[in-house]
């Protein structure tokens, strides 16, 4: 019932501007039979269709058959008053490649295009609320949501008979952030700063805890396998948080330029962390006395030399994503995408540690429109 709860709440962020936004045709500041202003909303969706293939059949250069189908939409809702800004952003992404590896075994089923595996799942939903103070000087009240649709999962070989492991599905892990923020906004870029932010992590996947992918949820006294009621499903946060943006159309003839940073340190992280009850940087601290989990090809020996301003660093949450868009005409574009994140509660896989990096390049058919034209 909770896990409807959030869905539902989440979704609201996005379908409540967009209602809104429908019924309300202004395309300019109107005042009502009292004379009192009234605000207009600016809306634009962009759903997109990228699709790509490589086919290869007794090629002597060789290579690997390819299809890859993703799916994207991009909605901004905005709702402008003369006393206040409602500002809603959808940012939405799914999408699949099929590769023929030809590496399956005989008696494989798989045939052609044989390993399906996910190349993009973002769910990322953000309201904001926003009054003008002094200046470009003001204050806001932000909302965002951050999920994935389906199931992740982590690849041991090739092939048809690589075996997936799940380290991740809806809500395990979902993000709910909350933020009381002062902000200084111009006419591309903004700057936000909170002393006062809640993030909540949610895990409903016992099975994912149970296999230690708790994204910091379950702390070490929490983790009970024998008694899987125990599990703590959602951990509240609350600290500090810095979040930059800059968007702007045409920075060169038919360049967009979209880039985001957001910066979250949780005040209760160190005691989390163990750091308090041991000295875990001289490289001898024993494991089992923090609650700290050392990610893959990490050991205590490279936590060695971090003064007070390290610690924090390293504990301290970034998420930064930048993405091009060049338009060589009304529906076909080319785009980058980058995304980098540091979470030192996501232990990692492979040897990247505590960095995740998601990169993606590629020419989309896209469509616009405006509800309503403004």
């Amino acid at each position: 019932m909770t896990k409807k709860i959030l869905l539902l709440t989440a979704m609201s962020l996005l379908f409540a501007p967009m209602a809104m936004a429908e019924g309300d045709n202004n395309n300019a500041t109107t005042s009502d039979s009292t004379g009192t202003s009234k605000g207009v909303w600016t809306t634009s969706s962009t759903p997109a269709l990228k699709i790509g293939e490589f086919i290869y059949h007794n090629w002597s250069a060789t290579g690997n058959s390819q299809i890859d189908i993703t799916g994207t939409f991009f909605g901004n809702y905005k709702y402008t008053h003369p006393k206040f800004v409602w500002d809603n952003v959808a940012d939405l992404a799914y999408g699949f490649a099929w590769q023929d590896l030809d590496n399956s075994a005989e008696d494989s089923v798989g045939g052609r295009f044989e390993t399906r595996r996910k190349s993009n799942d973002k769910i990322d939903l953000t309201s904001a609320l926003s009054w003008k103070a002094y200046k470009d000087w003001g204050a806001s009240f932000t909302a965002n949501f951050k999920s994935q649709f389906g199931k992740g999962y982590e690849y041991q070989g090739i092939g048809y008979n690589a075996i997936a492991t799940e380290v991740s599905s809806f809500m395990a892990p979902g993000y709910l952030t909350t933020a009381l923020s002062f902000e200084l906004k111009k006419e591309h870029w903004s700057v936000s700063l909170s002393f006062l932010t809640g993030k909540t992590t949610f895990v409903y996947n016992d099975s994912l805890i149970a296999n230690n992918y708790t994204y910091g949820v379950i702390q070490g006294d929490d983790f009970n396998v024998a008694d899987p009621s125990t599990f703590t499903h959602a951990y509240f946060a609350l600290g500090s948080y810095v979040k930059a943006l800059y968007l702007k159309k045409d920075i060169l003839p038919s360049l967009d330029l979209y880039a985001r940073a957001e910066l979250f340190y949780d005040y209760k992280k160190p005691k989390n962390m163990g750091w308090s009850d041991i000295d875990a940087w001289d490289g001898t601290a024993d494991p089992a006395a923090t609650k700290y989990t050392l990610a893959n090809e990490e050991t205590w020996a490279d936590l060695q030399g971090k003064n007070w301003l390290g610690k924090r660093s390293f504990e301290t949450d970034l998420d930064f994503e930048l993405k091009l868009d060049y338009r060589f005409s009304k529906h076909i574009s080319a785009n980058f995408a980058l995304n980098l994140k540091w979470d030192t509660d996501f232990s990692g896989m492979g040897n990247w540690g505590h960095w995740q990096i998601y990169q993606m390049a590629g020419v989309q058919v896209f469509f616009n429109w405006k509800t309503p034209k403004s």
